[in-house]
């Protein structure tokens, strides 16, 4: 039985813009195959100028589920407000 190769998720920066975006998976056998497959797949039109491949497995992620736990504490900081901190008189005199 022939071993399946590894999942890579892609993400490609347009011309008009600083951020890569995902745009889906493929199957290679190697980070270069993945970035060539990438390109052949998900940039047909020239759209980008940059291409990330990461292995599926190697994405650490929360779930959805963790939404409330991980987003909510912030709220409850108040430290973390800019008004919390009084600013200093002398800091105004510049």
């Amino acid at each position: 039985m022939a071993q399946e190769w590894p999942l890579w998720e892609v993400f490609i920066r347009g011309q008009h813009g600083l951020n890569h975006h995902h745009v889906g998976s493929l199957h290679a056998a190697d980070a270069v195959m993945a970035i060539d497959n990438a390109r052949d797949v998900y940039t047909r039109r020239k759209e980008g100028v940059s291409i990330w491949v990461v292995k599926s497995a190697d994405i650490a992620a929360s779930t959805p589920s963790e939404k409330g736990p991980m987003f909510d504490p912030a709220e409850s900081k108040v430290y973390r407000h800019p008004t919390f901190f009084e600013m200093p008189k002398e800091a105004g005199k510049m």
